[in-house]
């Protein structure tokens, strides 16, 4: 194998996720940022379309973020689901991560081209951007948790209806080692050969 592939093998086989609370705080330089971002925009795109997008909070802007969030839960949940423990994991869950960008499939131009390959496309780079970030050491976490689908949120950040928000990333570094990762699922079980 050549050591272009084992390189690739390694990074693919050591990313893993890392919950924003046991990030340090350590800031990253939004020059890293920037390398992560042009990664990503390296995804495959049928058409051209190039949907992905990110909006990127670096800064105070990280904790405003949050604390919005943590509000669209208040106001858009009737108050017999209200969770308070949940709304302060919300308003704190990018207390000790260095950056938090949003990530969203733009809707292309061209009808012709399915939205689920526009989906698909822009996870190809949030993927891009979560294994470039393992090849630097940071920690990152890909949260579709609160009110990230929630149509308040995609309001809030002022997204057309054909958009579609796909997740909120939280890019930090850690102490910890990344754990072992695992399959549950035997690869065999998942692939089918037909000759």
């Amino acid at each position: 194998m050549s050591d272009l592939f084992q390189s690739i093998k390694q990074v693919i086989e050591t990313r893993r996720t890392t919950k924003p609370p046991k990030m340090n705080g350590q800031r990253i330089p939004d020059e890293q940022i920037m390398q992560l971002l042009q990664l990503a925009d390296w995804a495959p795109t049928h058409g051209h379309t190039e949907p992905w997008r990110f909006i990127v909070y670096s800064d105070e802007a990280r904790q405003h973020l949050c604390q919005q969030h943590a509000e669209l839960y208040k106001q858009h949940l009737p108050a017999d689901k209200f969770i308070q423990d949940k709304y302060e994991k919300l308003r704190h869950m990018g207390d000790q991560a260095s950056h938090i960008l949003v990530s969203y499939m733009r809707r292309g131009d061209l009808p012709k081209i399915p939205e689920l390959e526009e989906i698909a496309a822009a996870s190809c780079a949030i993927q891009n951007l979560l294994l470039g970030a393992s090849a630097l050491g940071l920690a990152s976490y890909w949260g579709s948790g609160g009110m990230a689908y929630h149509p308040a949120m995609k309001k809030h950040l002022q997204l057309r209806e054909q958009d579609i928000v796909l997740g909120i990333l939280y890019l930090g570094c850690a102490d910890n080692a990344a754990h072992p990762g695992k399959r549950q699922v035997p690869l065999e079980e998942k692939v089918s050969w037909v000759r």
